[in-house]
């Protein structure tokens, strides 16, 4: 009987937050623990700091550095909390799922202990039904959660308070370039917005937005 261990399976975790205020340690611990009864090797924790669930794959620079890595060979499986997690788009879902099928990497969400290949390297038809559930559920709580948020402005509106930023506090451009000079450096080395997005680690829309100021200053200097 052959008792040479099997080398652990490369994996890598991906959590996504929407607002600063979140955390994201409980779901790497989590996943973690997970990789470590499992006996998978953790090779990079990718996280999405205020990126909105509903953003669209060129503003999910987590999801682009996960398909890189999936593309390099570098990890066979992706650990998420929940379906939620990779976006509430069933369409980015999908598509990021699809693109990971492709490259025989597996996606795994803890919430309900599935992952969408099984042992053999086949996809798992159960999890394919459940993903379509899912994505859609995530879908659903989007939109009621944005139809709360909208129905209480209303009501703060109609309360008589004033609503949005304080005057004053915008950020001047000099600051926005200063605050992002990794974004500035790279986008001045001709680097594409998806390329520079994925580098950093910030989204695509706050890389546009960079860019948009850095020719304005240019053709101002």
């Amino acid at each position: 009987m052959d008792t040479t261990p099997r080398p652990a399976v490369p994996v890598a975790i991906l959590v996504r937050v929407s607002t600063k205020r979140q955390e994201t340690e409980r779901q790497v611990h989590e996943l973690r623990a997970v990789a470590e009864v499992r006996g998978w090797s953790v090779v990079e924790v990718v996280e999405e700091d205020g990126v909105s669930g509903a953003a669209k794959d060129a503003d999910r620079h987590g999801l682009a550095r996960v398909e890189a890595l999936a593309a390099a060979g570098a990890i066979r499986k992706v650990l998420v909390h929940e379906v939620s997690r990779v976006g509430r788009r069933p369409a980015v879902v999908h598509g990021f799922v699809e693109r990971l099928l492709d490259l025989k990497v597996s996606l795994y969400w803890n919430s309900q202990n599935v992952e969408t290949m099984l042992d053999g390297g086949k996809r798992n038809p159960s999890a394919g039904m459940m993903l379509a559930v899912l994505a859609e559920m995530a879908l659903a709580e989007r939109e009621t959660l944005r139809e709360r948020v909208l129905s209480g402005l209303d009501a703060a509106r109609r309360a008589g308070k004033v609503l949005g930023r304080p005057m004053g506090t915008t950020v001047p451009p000099e600051q926005l370039l200063a605050k992002h000079a990794d974004v500035v450096r790279l986008l001045r080395a001709g680097k594409s917005l998806r390329d520079v997005a994925a580098r950093t680690r910030k989204g695509a829309s706050t890389v546009k937005r960079l860019k948009a100021l850095l020719r304005a200053s240019d053709r101002s200097a």
